[in-house]
This record gives C-alpha cells, sequence and structure tokens, in this order.
C-alpha cells in the first residue's frame, strides 16, 4: 500500500511530458516552403531575383538548380559581353561593350566577360546602368582607352563600376558628368608617360549646370535635390597627375587609404561641400 501511494505521488510531481513533432513532419513542413517557391511561375521568381545583388548574390543562385540558373543569367536580368562569341543570336550576348550599352535598358546590367582586352573610346552611357568584370579579380577585365581617346567611358546618368580595371594611356579612365557615379573594387591605372600631367584616372565636371532652373528654393533643399556625386570603394589608383580632378561644384571628401605590400586602397567621395 505504501509503495502504490509513493508511486502515485511521484507520477504527480513529474512534469507533463513535451509533444513533439515527428522528423519526418518537421521535414515535410520545411519542404513544403521551398515547394512555394518553386510553385511560381518564371515571371514572378525572375522579378524576384531582380532585388538581388549582381554579385555575388544573383550569381550564386544560379547554382541552385537547371530552372533558377535559366532565370538567373536571363537577358532580362542582365546583358553579357563575350569578345569569343561566336553566335550572336544568342539573346542579351554581345561582343563589344558599346553595342550592350546601346541595346541596354535603363536599370540592366551588364557582365564583362573576362580574359583578353576590351578596347573601348569615349563610349557615353546616358541611362543608370551597373557594368561588373566577370573575373575573380579586376585584372582579369581589363578595358584599354587609346591615346587618342578623352576618356575610356563618359557617364551622364547614375551607374556603377564593380570589378572592373581601366587602362588609360591618355586622357582620363572615367570621365563623370553627371549622375551618381560609384566605383566599387576596380583598377584604375593610368599609362605612365611625359604627360602625366594631363592624366588622371577620374575627371568630374558634374554641377556646373543649374539643376532647377529659377526657381526660388531654400539652400537645404537644393543640397537635398542635387544627384551628382562620385563615391569610391575599395580601389586601386595608379599614376596621373592626381586621383580626382573636379571643374564642376563637387570636391573631394572622406579620403581614406589602405597600405597593401603593392598597392594603395583608395575610399573617398566626390561630393558637394
Amino acid at each position: 500500500m505504501e509503495i502504490h501511494e509513493i508511486s502515485t505521488k511521484l507520477n504527480k510531481e513529474r512534469p507533463p511530458k513535451r509533444i513533439t513533432q515527428p522528423r519526418m513532419k518537421r521535414r515535410m513542413k520545411s519542404d513544403d516552403s521551398l515547394t512555394s517557391l518553386n510553385n511560381l511561375d518564371d515571371g514572378c521568381l525572375m522579378h524576384i531575383l531582380s532585388f538581388l545583388a549582381p554579385i555575388p548574390d544573383r550569381y550564386n543562385t544560379a547554382l541552385v538548380c537547371h530552372r533558377w540558373r535559366y532565370l538567373a543569367c536571363h537577358p532580362r536580368l542582365w546583358l553579357r559581353v563575350d569578345r569569343f562569341v561566336k553566335d550572336l543570336t544568342q539573346p542579351g550576348v554581345f561582343r563589344n561593350i558599346e553595342s550592350a550599352v546601346s541595346a541596354a535598358r535603363p536599370g540592366d546590367t551588364i557582365l564583362i566577360g573576362a580574359g583578353g582586352n576590351h578596347h573601348v573610346s569615349n563610349i557615353q552611357i546616358k541611362k543608370p546602368l551597373c557594368l561588373v568584370g566577370g573575373g575573380e579579380i579586376p585584372d582579369e577585365t581589363t578595358l584599354i582607352c587609346s591615346r587618342g581617346s578623352d576618356s575610356a567611358l563618359e557617364l551622364l546618368s547614375t551607374c556603377k563600376l564593380a570589378n572592373l580595371t581601366v587602362k588609360a594611356e591618355l586622357g582620363c579612365c572615367l570621365l563623370h558628368r553627371s549622375g551618381r557615379l560609384t566605383i566599387d573594387g576596380c583598377v584604375l591605372q593610368c599609362e605612365t608617360n611625359p604627360l602625366d600631367h594631363l592624366s588622371y584616372p577620374i575627371v568630374s565636371t558634374a554641377g556646373d549646370e543649374d539643376i532647377l532652373g529659377h526657381v526660388e528654393v531654400d539652400e537645404t533643399v537644393v543640397e537635398k535635390i542635387k544627384g551628382n556625386s562620385v563615391t569610391v570603394l575599395q580601389t586601386r589608383i595608379e599614376g596621373g597627375a592626381k586621383a580626382v580632378s573636379t571643374s564642376g561644384d563637387l570636391v573631394l571628401q572622406r579620403v581614406r587609404v589602405m597600405y597593401s605590400k603593392a598597392y594603395l586602397y583608395f575610399w573617398f567621395d566626390v561630393d558637394y561641400e
């Protein structure tokens, strides 16, 4: 009798057993979430992928499966420049950068194939674009500007350059006219020659024009409306008289330099004072 009372008392003191779902059910639940994503049609899933950064996020989604690879590499998301392409009937594939820029729509990303040199000369970019080098490092994707050109790229809209090497013999690598320019992880190189005083990796003439016309507004409002700037992130700059030459209203600000064994890496902004 005493033993029965003791066991009954112990059973009352024990905490109730936790009810858990079987492992199989939990695993099926997580699989259902993936299945629901894959149930989306191609247009909807492609629209979701378009919000990812081209490198490395959108590039990595191509490794998920064959369908995701097709959508992540679709010409609607980015165009490709391949000097060695033989079949020009492929949609979204071009043999040179000028053709790709001409065919691109505002907001497109152009992936420039690694290997060899891409010869460019005064290419005007008048729409928001992102130009990305296809190599693992910037040195694998090189844009070369010939001696008779003022610049390799002339930028008149908001643009981003990433993972590229731009070389210029005379003149400048990048001529910034207007818009917000971002240079991320690139190499800008002016060739060494007796006329170094005429060479600049970056030249900005932005800020000369009267953006607001004759409208009278407060000065603080004007500063917010002005949309011209240059942002340089982790970029090697070599040669030339100086890194940046400005002839408009923008000035060099917030300069940071990191020294490595062989190179200097720069972070700075060219913006309104």
